[in-house]
């Protein structure tokens, strides 16, 4: 589960798509970039391979609730 999930506009131009995200899960602080499309490029950790897909989907879920509501 995802935990402490933060955004924030990568550009003081909250119009521009882009935005930096951090968060806790299972223990280890991921942070990256989620772009319009939905894509995530990874800060200084990269989950697991077996696990990215199920946390993109939380990641999305999150994104859709605050960003796009």
């Amino acid at each position: 589960m995802v935990q402490h999930f933060q955004w924030k506009p990568l550009f003081k131009q909250a119009n521009l798509p882009g935005w930096r995200i951090s968060f806790y899960f299972k223990g280890t602080h991921y942070d990256g970039i989620y772009h319009k499309n939905g894509q995530v490029e990874w800060g200084t950790a990269i989950p697991p391979g077996d696990e990215e897909e199920h946390l993109l989907s939380q990641i999305h879920e999150l994104m859709l609730f605050h960003v796009y509501e």
